[in-house]
């Protein structure tokens, strides 16, 4: 089997609002546990309690994505300012 490659490189990752879509969705799978936390025995009844545990899943790993994204915005920042500051001091040690 021919190893397969690629014919054109691949986009850029798009950026936008990472930390508030991930917030975003952490409220929606707890919301979503909540609302059907008064269903619960209805959930029982049929064996679906699956759908509840996966909302509250959601919404605990949601948590662990909320910490991961805010470090890596702060790590992107930090990156930046010290880029900026690399080039504001390399463009002063040669004028």
């Amino acid at each position: 089997m021919a190893k397969w490659i690629a014919k054109h490189e691949a986009p850029e990752p798009l950026e936008g609002p990472v930390v508030a879509t991930v917030t975003g969705g952490t409220i929606l799978w707890f919301a979503l546990f909540v609302v059907q936390l008064p269903f619960y025995g209805w959930f029982a009844d049929r064996g679906q309690l699956w759908w509840v545990w996966t909302c509250a899943a959601g919404g605990f790993l949601g948590l662990i994505g909320i910490w991961y994204v805010r470090g890596r915005e702060a790590a992107l920042k930090r990156h930046a300012e010290d880029a900026a500051q690399a080039r504001q001091e390399s463009g002063e040690a040669t004028a």
